[in-house]
């Protein structure tokens, strides 16, 4: 989850929100949804533990054609997340090499094609790569923010913290923090590569949500510690900004060195974790065939890995960092509520599964996350009009190409 969306976003949301007390809500805010989402795919997690994913839960509650919108859909939008990811990486990169500054686009390509070979030479050394990168990361957060609070107490300027009334545009607001929480149904992603899925996965998604939404809540204190709510919203690099306020040139190049480590371990998480979901649909024979072809020499699905990375790069191109981050949330938090509705559907028609763990409040805080994206979508047509009529419209375009898919392959004798 911790990626690259905290060392970018927190300058959205103070420019959407406009107070300190408002900024900090939000994130709460987005945490708590995002709690009731893993608690709801921790639970079917551990009924279904197979890598795909929400691709699985859809199938298992709904059917192959809502599973192949989701794939369609995925296959067209997650490209989007991996081009903005790799835009920030641009940008911190030219903070701590200055001579490539202005050449952010290429420098977002090269990053994703880089991750984009490692994750196809060896599934080993990408994982070395994310364990390497998660480390870094998050003792690098929790370092700094701590060091910037403490920096400020002695004497460095301080942001105003004055409460202001609960105003703003929270609907943009709230659409613009979930992306840093993103990660956590990619996770689920990799079920049938994760040991003891049934115990672990659960135990993964719940507490590593809880474990970011607390670093989360440290992060932003510390930035509105050290800068003003004015300063935060103008700001490219906000926690650049804040830790060269706070420490000097010392804690800006800390930071740089640490939002590109982390930037490029999210690019590298999600290079594995992404492909896997094209993978499993292929071997179910409910996607292109080509797109589960597994390397001969590597064994990894090295077609599912240079198709995504294809697209996110022609995104790189022709979309800005805004529009990709809105993109890739409001079409894949489409799948997310119809996912935790086939959560109370497999309740009620097939009650003889399984459940080694069985989300807590049921059926409060699922219900509670189906309103709540419910509130997020339509407001987003209000909010964004453009983004989500492009999304409906992916969406859609996935309903013919599945019949026609249906009438090519499914239904051949043998298919």
């Amino acid at each position: 989850m911790i990626g690259s969306g905290i060392f970018r976003t927190p300058s959205d949301i103070a420019a959407l929100v406009g107070s300190p007390l408002n900024v900090m809500l939000v994130w709460l805010a987005g945490g708590v949804v995002t709690m009731c989402l893993a608690l709801s795919l921790a639970e079917l997690a551990s009924m279904f533990p197979r890598s795909g994913g929400l691709y699985t839960y859809l199938r298992e509650a709904f059917g192959d054609r809502s599973a192949f919108l989701f794939g369609w859909t995925f296959l067209l939008i997650n490209p989007a997340n991996w081009a903005a990811v790799s835009l920030i990486f641009a940008s911190y990169f030219a903070i701590v090499f200055p001579a490539a500054a202005g050449h952010a686009k290429l420098i977002a390509s090269v990053a994703v094609l880089c991750v984009c070979t490692v994750n196809i030479v060896s599934t080993r050394l990408s994982s070395r790569f994310n364990w390497l990168f998660t480390f870094v990361k998050g003792a690098a957060l929790l370092g700094l923010s701590v060091g910037i609070l403490v920096a400020t107490r002695q004497g460095a300027p301080i942001g105003s913290a004055a409460p202001a009334p609960l105003s703003g545009n929270w609907g943009v607001a709230l659409v613009a923090v979930l992306w840093p929480f993103e990660g956590v149904a990619a996770a689920a992603a990799m079920a049938g590569e994760v040991r003891n899925p049934r115990r672990n996965l659960p135990l993964g998604l719940i507490g590593g949500t809880m474990f970011v939404l607390l670093v989360y809540l440290l992060v932003n204190a510390a930035l509105l510690s050290a800068l003003s709510i004015d300063a935060m919203a103008k700001s490219d690099s906000v926690f650049f900004d804040a830790a060269t306020v706070a420490m000097g040139e010392f804690g800006g190049l800390a930071i740089g060195l640490a939002a590109l480590a982390a930037t490029f371990g999210a690019l590298s998480a999600g290079a594995t974790c992404d492909p896997r979901v094209l993978f499993a649909m292929a071997t179910d024979k409910l996607f292109f065939a080509r797109t589960g072809d597994v390397h001969r020499r590597f064994q990894t699905p090295y077609i599912a890995i240079i198709v995504s990375g294809a697209l996110a790069i022609m995104y790189i191109w022709v979309r800005t960092f805004e529009e990709l981050a809105s993109q890739f949330v409001l079409g894949m938090w489409v799948f997310y509520a119809w996912c935790v509705l086939g959560l109370i559907r497999l309740r009620r028609t097939r009650p003889e599964i399984d459940r080694p763990y069985r989300a807590p409040l049921y059926p409060v805080l699922p219900i509670l996350f189906v309103a709540a994206s419910g509130w997020l979508l339509i407001n987003s047509f209000v909010e964004l009009p453009l983004t989500s009529m492009i999304n409906v419209a992916v969406i859609l375009t996935g309903i013919p190409v599945y019949e026609l898919w249906r009438r090519l392959t499914l239904d051949r004798p043998g298919a």
